[in-house]
């Protein structure tokens, strides 16, 4: 995929007075979340519904560049291009669940330089392309869009434009703006449907799927609209990132054989799925956070659950086997519990791991895995269940926050239901690339 990354920083703390020199609030500072943004969100969504993603991007050879790199590398390969100037942040501030307040910094573009033979190499042996727009400079490229042209008839690129970029070139098999972009580019309001038809024969283009929304998406394709609804029953918290899983969602199933409205009916429901189950704050790792304090070791969890509650705090809870334990179940569990005021971990019994494992697991009887996660400074308790699932436990837990791995994206939990019924919500966190507990097993027996 080719497109402009930028770096999100989301800054979370609390908020309780006011400056004495000015009528600005004062936010105490209790984590750092970054991710990847723009194009670098795209190309993660992406690797979330095919097996590799190659993303052509500008890199900045400053501190926010290697941190976005770090970032990306886990999950997708990265070919370089030149930038011209520094790499571009967006450092949001909030508190009690409110932005505060946008710090924008960097001024990065992609440099004139012809492309490299890596990248010239990239483009011309992908099996589909997402162009993700994010008015960088990289759509703008001479190079960039003379070889989007050559190869526009021969694999399906998928285009998601930005207002400040360039239009798609000539013979693109779909072009995703959502609704407000298809009016600036218009210039003028109208029925996504009439905008989407509109574009196309503009653009001269295949296909033109202007999204709308919670209301779907409407495709304009060979003169004729079509309109596609998410499931009914999805409930969206977190709408950030939407118009990325759609696109590279559809481009995904465009490569996989899909005809252009199957692959945006696969769009709108896998983009209704992932606000579903948190939104792009799914796939934020913590930079900063507090240690936390060894304030409720042995107690219960459900003594941990009340003394959580009784202060006003937020109770956070996972769940899994977590047979054998490795830096991937550390990294989930340290993130988790940066998520609020105490971390319970919700552990399959040996029964319930036969269950979803086989007769030979679990590896390591449930009162020892307890006992190792314990012995973690991120966990504050341990509660076995004996179920499929812990739908049953988080009952009677009600946690504020249900944390899985990134891994169950698009996946509709079964305790999703019992956590929303009781006011909490479901956050996704990115698991580190390599690491499971199958894989570990299945190595050691073929040692």
């Amino acid at each position: 995929m080719l497109g402009d990354v930028l770096l999100d920083v989301d800054v979370e703390g609390t908020s309780e007075r006011l400056c004495p020199d000015a009528p600005v609030p004062v936010v105490d500072v209790a984590r750092e979340w970054r991710r990847p943004g723009g194009a670098g969100l795209a190309a993660l969504l992406a690797a979330r519904s095919t097996a590799e993603v190659l993303l052509v991007t500008p890199m900045g050879d400053d501190r926010a560049g290697h941190a976005l790199a770090g970032l990306l590398e886990r999950e997708v390969g990265l070919i370089r291009m030149p930038m011209d100037g520094t790499t571009v942040t967006k450092t949001r501030v909030r508190a009690a669940g409110q932005s505060l307040v946008r710090l924008d910094s960097g001024d990065g573009t992609a440099g004139a330089a012809p492309p490299a033979p890596a990248v010239v190499e990239t483009v011309r042996s992908a099996g589909a392309i997402l162009v993700a727009d994010y008015g960088r400079g990289v759509t703008e490229h001479p190079g960039i869009r003379k070889l989007l042209a050559e190869l526009a008839g021969t694999i399906p690129i998928v285009w998601d434009p930005h207002p400040r970029g360039a239009r798609p070139t000539r013979g693109i098999r779909l072009v995703t703006p959502n609704l407000t972009e298809a009016c600036h580019f218009a210039g003028r309001r109208a029925d996504a449907g009439e905008l989407a038809e509109a574009m196309r024969c503009s653009w001269s283009v295949d296909a033109v799927s202007v999204t709308t929304g919670s209301r779907g998406a409407v495709l304009a394709e060979d003169g004729r609209s079509e309109t596609f609804r998410p499931p009914s029953g999805i409930a969206a918290k977190d709408t950030c990132g939407a118009g990325d899983r759609f696109s590279s969602a559809a481009a995904a199933a465009l490569l996989d054989g899909a005809s252009t409205a199957d692959a945006v009916a696969t769009g709108v429901e896998t983009a209704a799925r992932f606000v579903a189950t948190g939104g792009a704050a799914a796939l934020s790792t913590v930079d900063y956070a507090p240690a936390p304090e060894p304030a409720h070791r042995g107690l219960s969890a459900f003594d941990v659950a009340a003394r959580v509650r009784a202060r006003g705090g937020r109770l956070v809870a996972t769940g899994g086997c977590f047979d054998l334990l490795h830096p991937g179940h550390a990294s989930l569990l340290r993130q988790a519990r940066a998520l609020g005021d105490a971390l319970v971990v919700c552990l399959n019994s040996d029964q319930s791991v036969r269950g979803l494992k086989g007769p030979g697991r679990p590896i390591v009887a449930a009162r020892d895995r307890a006992r190792l996660l314990t012995e973690l400074s991120s966990v504050d308790a341990v509660a076995v269940f004996d179920e499929p699932n812990p739908a049953a436990l988080l009952d009677r837990l009600r946690p504020d926050i249900w944390v899985k791995g990134g891994d169950y994206a698009d996946t509709e939990l079964p305790e999703s239901a019992v956590v929303r019924r009781h006011g909490g919500e479901i956050v996704l966190i990115p698991t580190i690339r390599g690491y499971s507990t199958s894989r570990l097993v299945a190595a050691a027996e073929g040692a």
